[in-house]
């Protein structure tokens, strides 16, 4: 079973997971990303998680996105 979640309430925005510190296998940069594949965790940059994001669904066990913290609020 794949579950797949993305913050889409003020609650879940609070809560996130990825930090400053989480940074993407692909470039480096700040992670907003998450996806399980075979136990394994890839983090991604919004950049690479959406270049990526057809083919990883439909292998990922897991699916965590944090790029609504991109969006400017104001």
């Amino acid at each position: 079973m794949n579950t797949m979640s993305t913050p889409t309430d003020q609650t879940a925005v609070l809560e996130y997971r990825l930090t400053a510190a989480d940074r993407c296998d692909s470039c480096g940069a700040q992670a907003y990303i998450a996806a399980e594949v075979n136990g394994s965790e890839l983090l991604f940059c919004a950049h690479h998680g959406r270049k990526y994001e057809e083919k990883l669904r439909t292998v990922a066990t897991s699916w965590h996105d944090e790029t609504a913290r991109l969006i400017d609020a104001n």
